[in-house]
């Protein structure tokens, strides 16, 4: 179980480096719930968390649209039969780089919350 949910993890970053939104949702649950300090920022209304599919393609569609450099370089991976602890730096052309760390709960081969931490 522990490499299934390490190579959902390398999944999320090849999909979220190419910016391909299907690969992405496709890791996830349909009812995927998703809490990160960027979206407290930019959607205050949110508190920071948004639920389901539908929620998360708007908000990365608007990443990738916004940040046409964006990338993940993963530093790294530590997982257990249910969640995946992900440290990576995000990189945006002409921004400052930002440590990252992300937890991936995965249940049934799919995530199902997923959690932002910011350095």
């Amino acid at each position: 179980m522990m490499l299934e949910n390490e190579a959902i993890a390398k999944k999320w970053f090849e999909a979220f480096n190419s910016h391909n939104l299907d690969d992405l949702l496709y890791l996830y649950d349909e009812a995927a719930t998703h809490f990160s300090p960027k979206l407290k920022i930019r959607k205050p209304e949110t508190n920071g968390l948004i639920k389901g599919k539908s929620e998360l393609r708007i908000w990365w569609k608007d990443a990738f649209d916004r940040l046409p450099t964006l990338y993940y370089k993963v530093t790294s991976l530590t997982s257990n039969n249910n969640r995946v602890f992900m440290e990576y730096v995000r990189q945006v052309e002409g921004e400052e780089n930002m440590l990252v760390a992300e937890v991936l709960e995965i249940e049934a081969g799919k995530i199902v919350f997923s959690r932002v931490y910011h350095g």
